[in-house]
């Protein structure tokens, strides 16, 4: 909307509005377009020294405001941003996206395998990169202003949640955040404990989508609108040709047909499902001017053959030049590739499916296969991709249409219907911001759909966030050495799991806190300088009480007064022989310990009702701890919970396996291995198999001593389970061996294609699992005393090769 269209009302307020916002009006000034009112309002809080929450749906815009935040930042002298993200395909986006806009000498990139620049001022990273950080108190934290959390709703994944709520409670408080998040149905009751945790947090919260979504049901082979489109109808009123052709197979029935439905059911009910084939569906979307389209398919294999498939139909959707600036574009990024693992890697037929415009995309792939379907579909090169959901999770890669050819996917133990929060975060990636007039989502319609459940899960726009905090080993070390263990307790019950829980709770421990803080300077300013003022007080409290005491008591004997008598000339002479009755500033100092003591009672009353209402995080974090304390890496000192020196060790250990880790290096369990070996155990370690998959047979491990190792290793593990179980903790799944012995083969310098052939895996999965081996190794060579750290380095040195090492960013 221009200055032209608006009243002159509306034209003074806008005026005042830039005038009070300076630093956003230059900041629009610089953009190609307008802001939306939640960017503008989320902004004009940032630029009023707030912390904002933005919610708003998949597309709409939200990273102009961390864009802002960066702007502010650089405006600064040596204020510093860092921008945190839930994956290292999306840091590697922003990375390139921020260098771009301010040159590579500003701009750094911290994830778990690579380090460019990280003194930068703009910092991309990894979340977990940003709570170790904040743990280890790195001095790179100095100067630093702002810190965005894109994608925070992750802070409900059940994996690796818990980690955005350390960044959270941990983070300077003068530290400003801009939380981006999806729509979601709590996204209040998320601000408010950001409130409570961070201080000055405005919520902005969006549920327009840029781009209007027109959904279709794909039923034979006509599109039908979902939602009645008369006019006439309700908002969101299931369309009446859909539900009739759902009840009849897909065909609208004439009047004739419809007096002889009883026939048509009683001659052996539905008739067969007819269902498009996706070369034809690709046609049709084409003839409709509905590419480009991405089809969600919940499983690798079935978008690899997907592709096939429609490459076998002879689907061909570029032109030649075109094909020719694709090839061009594959050629450059994949150049770094080796000749022969290109045939291993599939790289031909990869390459055939790009120029004829269609493409995979899931975490099988080669990541930089990856990366460019992602180039060539932002540049609208790739028309079609068949993808897994992993692709609706941050990647800035929009489509005009959106396919979904079923409403279930298989969760890793049963096929179960996606959540309207999925349906929301796939379907979002449909309508391209200044592109398209309106974006399109297709669901293929099969036997069983019932129309009135697709509307309610296609009318439910946003789902709630619920914290999955719980308190690690590691987390318990690292507060516990900050913070000791009682004030740790408080911290744990300032998380968004425990403010769900019981959100009274928070506010106790918040309160109680702050008095806490006032109390030490409170102590300070009654400190004299000729003893204990606190002792002195608390005679005077004393002698007082007793005095008030026996003026209320009129009935009583003489035995009693002349006892009272002699406790009040004992009081009053302990009074006047302290040292501190005689300083000269004595009445100030009392002035100071009479609020000492009034505030203290009051907190010691704050701290009753927080223990009385201690909740489930607090429970957990002690059972955590007695199992420290139980195996040496804490220790009661003068009453006091500390480290030991094996807790520090665990200090510097992250990962799921953090006490196991801790355990082995401790007992000097791999003290023999080589660097193949312990590239094999460290492997085992952070693998996760799926169901079929875990301890592979004993043939099929690695000789000499890495199979003594692993039977320590393991019976550690069972002996941590059991300790866990006793304490009611949940206990780990046994360390893997599955892909151990391709790992082995891979250091010790073996080919692609056997390797692969061993993990029985696909090339982007098997880079997967060595970059987390890769970072484990790190941490080892980093934490281990003598060989074993030393090895552990050049077992990281022996796998970081090939197709593992290559990298678009570096």
């Amino acid at each position: 909307m221009t200055d032209q269209t608006l009243s002159p009302a509306e034209r003074y307020a806008a005026s005042r509005d830039r005038a009070r916002q300076p630093l956003l009006e230059t900041f629009r000034e610089g953009l190609r377009f307008d802001l939306d009112p939640f960017q503008r309002e989320a902004c004009a809080a940032l630029e009023r020294g707030r912390s904002v929450l933005v919610a708003a749906p998949t597309g709409a815009g939200k990273t102009i405001v961390a864009e802002f935040a960066v702007f502010l930042a650089m405006r600064e002298a040596n204020a510093k941003v860092f921008y945190t993200t839930p994956m290292k395909a999306l840091s590697n986006q922003k990375f390139q996206e921020f260098v771009e806009a301010y040159g590579p000498e500003s701009v750094g990139l911290l994830t778990g395998d690579t380090n460019i620049n990280s003194h930068a001022r703009i910092v991309v990273m990894t979340t977990e990169v940003l709570r170790n950080m904040l743990y280890a108190d790195s001095d790179l934290l100095t100067d630093l202003a702002y810190v965005v959390m894109d994608e925070v709703h992750y802070l409900a994944d059940r994996f690796r949640g818990a980690v955005w709520e350390e960044v959270i409670i941990h983070l300077p408080s003068e530290v400003r955040m801009v939380s981006l998040s999806a729509t979601v149905s709590n996204a209040e009751e998320f601000g408010d404990w950001l409130q409570a945790v961070r201080g000055d947090t405005d919520v902005v919260v969006s549920e327009e989508r840029p781009v209007p979504l027109e959904q279709h049901i794909l039923m034979r082979s006509k599109l039908i609108d979902l939602f009645d489109s008369s006019g006439l109808a309700a908002t969101n009123r299931v369309n009446p040709e859909l539900v009739q052709m759902a009840r009849y197979g897909g065909r609208v029935l004439s009047s004739r047909q419809m007096r002889d439905v009883g026939r048509y059911h009683s001659k052996g009910g539905r008739p067969d499902g007819f269902r498009m084939n996706r070369a034809d569906l690709v046609a049709l979307l084409g003839d409709r001017n509905l590419l480009p389209a991405i089809f969600f398919i919940f499983s690798r294999n079935g978008c690899d053959q997907a592709v096939r498939q429609v490459l076998r139909a002879g689907v061909r959707l570029t032109e030649k030049h075109e094909r020719d600036e694709i090839r061009e574009i594959v050629e450059d990024r994949c150049r770094t590739l080796l000749d022969e693992d290109l045939a291993v890697l599939g790289y031909w037929e990869w390459l055939e499916g790009l120029e004829r415009g269609v493409a995979a995309h899931h975490a099988g792939l080669l990541p930089a296969f990856k990366e460019v379907v992602e180039e060539l579909f932002r540049r609208k090169l790739v028309k079609v991709v068949f993808a897994t959901e992993t692709l609706a999770l941050g990647i800035n890669m929009p489509a005009r249409t959106v396919v979904l050819e079923k409403l279930e996917k298989f969760n890793g133990e049963a096929r179960v219907p996606i959540t309207p929060g999925e349906y929301t975060q796939l379907t979002g990636r449909a309508g391209r911001r200044g592109i398209d007039v309106e974006g399109h989502s297709v669901i293929q319609w099969e036997d069983g759909l019932d129309p009135q459940s697709v509307a309610s899960l296609a009318s439910r726009r946003s789902y709630p966030l619920n914290s999955s905090f719980r308190p690690t080993y590691n987390m318990a070390v690292n507060l516990i050495d900050q913070f000791g263990r009682t004030r740790t307790r408080e911290i744990l019950e300032s998380s968004f799991a425990q403010f769900q829980a019981d959100r009274a709770v928070v506010d106790l421990a918040r309160k109680a806190m702050q008095q806490e803080q006032s109390l030490a300077g409170y102590e300070e300013a009654m400190t004299c300088h000729l003893g204990d003022f606190k002792e002195y007080f608390s005679i005077r409290r004393e002698l007082t009480d007793l005095e008030r005491k026996g003026s209320r008591i009129e009935s009583a004997s003489n035995g009693e007064r002349e006892t009272r008598q002699r406790q009040l000339a004992a009081l009053r002479k302990r009074m006047k022989d302290h040292p501190c009755h005689r300083c000269t500033e004595r009445e100030q100092h009392a002035r100071w310990a009479e609020r000492w003591w009034k505030l203290k009672r009051d907190t010691d009353r704050l701290r009753a009702q927080i223990q009385s209402r201690t909740g489930a995080v607090a429970k957990v974090f002690d059972r955590v701890s007695e199992v420290l304390l139980e195996l040496g890496y804490l220790a009661k000192e003068d009453g006091e919970t500390a480290l030991t020196v094996h807790g520090r060790t665990l200090k510097r250990i992250y990962g799921e396996r953090d006490l196991l880790v801790a355990e082995c290096l401790r007992r000097n369990v791999w003290k023999d291995l080589d660097a193949p070996g312990l590239a094999a155990m460290a492997c085992a370690l952070v693998f996760e198999p799926r169901r079929d998959e875990g301890l592979a047979n004993e043939r099929t491990l690695p000789r000499g001593a890495f199979r003594p190792a692993l039977e320590r290793t393991i019976e550690l593990w069972s002996r941590l389970d059991d300790l866990e179980q006793d304490n009611r903790l949940p206990g780990s799944e046994p360390p893997s061996t599955a892909i151990s012995l391709a790992m082995w083969m891979w250091s010790r310098g073996q080919g692609l294609d056997a390797v692969l052939s061993e993990a029985d895996m696909a090339a982007g999965d098997f880079v997967r699992w060595t970059k987390q081996t890769i970072d484990l190794l790190d941490q080892l060579s980093l934490v281990a005393q003598g060989n074993v750290g030393r090895v552990a380095r050049q077992a990281l040195e022996s796998i970081r090769r090939g197709i593992v090492a290559y990298s678009s960013v570096a």
